[in-house]
């Protein structure tokens, strides 16, 4: 007897950092739209709750949290407040990020310090709560990080994002096996070009020569919308993809494959 994929979402609990704008609110829309229980953390108030109370009036289950993911005692006190609220956590989509346009000569320790700070060590932060909830629950789990194309290829200008998310690269795969036993799975996708902002290239996505050097460089010869990083998030969530960990999916219209 052939069993049916299981793609539902329904009554999972998910928390997705960084969800008040950009690739993370995608995410978070997209995954309470497919019936799970979302928890918007991020580090602005206003964003968060606004992206919560959407979810709410479209019929979704939303909590949203504000947390500075380099504290490792809010990242705690994320999951416990996630547990009170819905009793059980699922999954966690670890979104948050940020960036630096400089080059190597002209980067300092404390910037490229910071970047790896926020980047890599708060994603292990991240991780490690909801591991060891997942773990105690004794029904594992999915973790997914958002990882980027520039984790293998070298970018000019991009020495402390691409050596931070080589390492989120590396820590998926240490964890996917670490964890494994305990049924905790961990993957990462990486975007590539979005139709979204990362804080410190605002000033880059607006060039035009800039945007017309990606569209050549870009195989579909467009940007990707947030929205279709949703399906490739769910099915790591989803129990679909029970027999995958450590890996690594680009999503990135082909870029990467030359």
């Amino acid at each position: 007897m052939t069993t049916a994929p299981d793609f539902t979402l329904v009554g999972k609990t998910i928390i997705v950092t960084g969800a008040g704008r950009g690739l993370g609110k995608a995410i978070v829309e997209g995954l309470a739209a497919l019936g799970a229980n979302v928890v918007v953390a991020g580090r602005t108030p206003e964003d968060v709750a606004a992206v919560a109370q959407g979810i709410v009036e479209r019929g979704g289950t939303a909590l949203d949290l504000v947390f500075d993911a380099q504290d490792a005692e809010e990242v705690e006190h994320l999951v416990a407040a996630t547990l009170a609220r819905f009793g059980r956590l699922d999954g966690v989509v670890v979104n948050h990020g940020v960036t630096l346009h400089a080059s190597a000569y002209d980067t300092s320790p404390e910037s490229f310090r910071q970047v790896v700070d926020i980047n890599l060590t708060s994603c292990f932060l991240c991780a490690r709560a909801a591991g060891r909830q997942m773990r105690n629950q004794g029904h594992g789990g999915s973790i997914v990080l958002i990882s980027s194309n520039a984790s293998f290829l070298a970018y000019d200008g991009l020495v402390a994002y691409g050596a931070s998310k080589g390492g989120v690269d590396q820590l998926c795969r240490q964890l996917g096996g670490e964890w494994a036993p305990d049924g905790i799975r961990v993957n990462a996708i990486g975007p590539g070009y979005m139709n979204s902002h990362m804080r410190g290239v605002e000033t880059t996505y607006e060039d035009p020569s800039y945007k017309n050097e990606l569209m050549r460089m870009i195989p579909m010869r467009r940007r990707g919308d947030p929205h279709e990083l949703v399906g490739a998030v769910a099915f790591f969530l989803s129990n679909s993809s029970s027999y995958v960990t450590g890996q690594y999916l680009a999503i990135d219209g082909g870029f990467s494959l030359f």
